[in-house]
């Protein structure tokens, strides 16, 4: 099979982190965390890369970010903006942010072939993770009767910001490994028990232990076949609020209950963490500087 491509949502405005984390560097010799993410993908066997970003900072970002790698990976561009609809639609006054991780993906459709992982660019998902993803997507499975996606699984209080509340999909799996529904909740603080969901009209008590989806999925190129059918139905219904987003997570979800899909939970021993909050990024730096001397990562990547 091809080499895997991995799709990096990298179009994100940073609100809650006061800038573009995406392009923040984190490592010793100046690396972004997305910087780790091409590099683990690299090793772990994908064969191109696609970034989905802004144009107000796509030249910037390849200048200060691309540019260092883009020799050793092909790398494609998309673009995700407020104003990329399916026709018959059009942006409602008032709405400022693009539509979502879900319509991130559908504007990157013509620069994916073959199987495909996603991910976020500020979150750091380690070696471990990529080796589970690109195994799945270079195994041919049979989709003669209904599609066969995957996602890496982190255990919520894993994923956790001390500095505020976060969005996270609670998953529920089978005996069998494979997904069964993702809620996403969009307001989950940390908890002296554990956690708890304070999004208006979805609280919940949680205990910790429930695995999450943190944007780490691999599809086929049926996952595109579905992809923009189901966002036409979010924009019939949600197309005129102001902040509606379109998850990915719930659109598995939503394939998964009707029989379109089955989701692989792919366990990982890698650690996760991200950027969310300012607060988190001293975290994040020394974090990896631990990997580096442990002996995971080179002092400088590319190099």
């Amino acid at each position: 099979m091809d080499k895997p491509t991995l799709v990096i949502l990298a179009a994100g405005m940073g609100s809650r982190y006061g800038g573009l984390k995406q392009m923040d560097p984190m490592g010793p010799g100046g690396e972004t965390v997305l910087d780790y993410s091409v590099y683990d993908a690299l090793r772990a066997g994908f064969g191109s890369v696609t970034f989905i970003i802004r144009p107000d900072f796509a030249d910037l970002f390849k200048q200060q970010v691309v540019k260092k790698f883009e020799d050793r990976i092909e790398v494609r561009f998309a673009y995700q903006e407020l104003h990329k609809l399916p026709a018959g639609f059009s942006v409602p006054a008032g709405r400022e942010k693009p539509w979502g991780t879900g319509h991130a993906v559908l504007c990157a459709r013509d620069e994916v072939k073959g199987s495909f992982a996603v991910i976020n660019a500020d979150d750091f998902y380690g070696a471990n993770s990529y080796e589970q993803l690109a195994k799945f997507l270079t195994t041919p499975h049979d989709e003669s009767k209904k599609a066969q996606f995957c996602m890496v699984g982190f255990r919520l209080d894993k994923t956790l910001s001390e500095h505020g509340s976060v969005a996270r999909g609670i998953c529920v799996k089978d005996a069998g490994g494979n997904l069964v529904s993702v809620n996403e909740m969009t307001k989950i603080v940390k908890t002296a028990g554990g956690a708890e969901n304070q999004e208006t009209g979805n609280e919940a008590k949680l205990t910790g232990q429930e695995p999450v989806s943190m944007n780490m999925w691999g599809f086929t190129q049926k996952y595109f076949a579905n992809l923009e059918t189901a966002f036409v139905d979010f924009l019939k219904t949600q197309g005129n609020e102001l902040k509606s987003e379109f998850f990915i997570p719930k659109h598995v979800d939503g394939m998964v209950k009707v029989g379109l899909a089955d989701c692989k939970v792919l366990p990982t021993d890698s650690a996760w963490f991200g950027v969310t909050y300012r607060e988190d990024r001293p975290v994040v730096i020394e974090n990896i500087r631990r990997l580096i001397q442990a002996g995971k990562y080179p002092e400088k990547l590319w190099s």
